[in-house]
């Protein structure tokens, strides 16, 4: 979908390009090769609990045929949606469905089609917002600085945003209606990773421990914090470019981890959550997430 800016006319009105086409953007999303099913507490979701192949009991009498809700849902004609369900690729109820003609409720019953979960909830809506320095995040500010609402007033859902970013940093945050969503992202049990690319003065170059110090964990005031992974990403002998990794979500913890190590940043980039990618969406527009990142994020999550 095309990227929106602050102002735009509704919801369905992207950019547009040359000769009045709407502009195609760049997919920024990268799923990963092997989906991870959570289940409600964070954990490993167990697998099907099926014996000898037969149909689990998902059966909803009166329901849409589960073949006819995949079809709706973007997966292809009845025949393609009838295939994935013979080849063990749908899940209704965390239970794999291998008969044809089953029938669900939608709005009660849950389904995943290749470890992804479908929204078949049309009231909820999430989107990424690439947000730029010096805007708080938050729906006002009593100091009357730069807020959120300039970048959701043209949405007709109410949307909050899912978790913070701080007044100098930017990039990608995302905005929602679904509050289960939402608490499951920023709730430390479900580990979601966080991508930074942090810009710092470096005479000389980064010293070699500190990709290796960040690896390790340093101490902080709060206690230790450890990034995932670290790495350079560029350095030209006056400054240079780490990109770190981590599922922690204390406040201003990549700065406060570089800062223990003597490097103060002079910029602070987010760039991904869980599969979700910023890519190139230009800052300050707002993009809704595709029915696949939205899938891959909630099954992430136990959703």
């Amino acid at each position: 979908m095309a990227a929106r800016t602050p102002g735009s006319r509704g919801r369905g009105d992207g950019a547009r390009g040359s000769g009045g086409r709407p502009a195609r953007r760049r997919s920024a999303f990268t799923p990963p090769k092997q989906v991870r099913l959570r289940d409600g507490e964070g954990g490993a979701r167990p697998g099907p609990s099926t014996a000898d192949g037969e149909t689990p009991e998902v059966h909803h009498e009166g329901g849409e045929r589960l073949q006819k809700v995949l079809a709706r849902a973007g997966f292809g004609s009845r025949r393609a949606c009838e295939a994935l369900i013979s080849s063990g690729r749908v899940r209704v109820d965390g239970e794999v469905v291998l008969e044809q003609g089953v029938r669900i409720d939608p709005a009660a019953q849950v389904i995943h089609v290749d470890g992804r979960r479908l929204q078949l909830d049309d009231t909820k809506l999430t989107v990424v917002l690439n947000k730029p320095r010096r805007v708080v995040s938050a729906m006002s500010d009593p100091e009357g600085r730069r807020d959120l609402t300039e970048f959701t007033a043209e949405y007709p859902q109410r949307l909050y945003h899912v978790g913070r970013l701080d007044y100098e940093t930017e990039g990608l945050l995302l905005l929602t209606n679904d509050g289960e969503l939402a608490h499951r992202l920023t709730h430390p049990r479900f580990e979601v990773d966080k991508t930074y690319v942090c810009r710092f003065d470096a005479p000389g170059g980064p010293p070699r421990g500190l990709v290796k110090a960040l690896r390790e964990g340093v101490e902080l005031e709060d206690g230790p914090a450890r990034a995932d992974r670290a790495r350079v990403l560029a350095q030209n002998g006056r400054e240079a470019v780490v990109e770190v990794t981590l599922h922690e979500g204390r406040n201003r913890i990549v700065r406060r981890m570089f800062s223990s190590q003597g490097f103060e940043l002079t910029s602070l980039m987010r760039t991904r959550i869980g599969p979700v990618l910023l890519g190139d969406l230009p800052s300050g527009q707002t993009r809704e997430l595709t029915g696949r990142e939205l899938g891959t994020l909630m099954a992430e999550v136990g959703l």
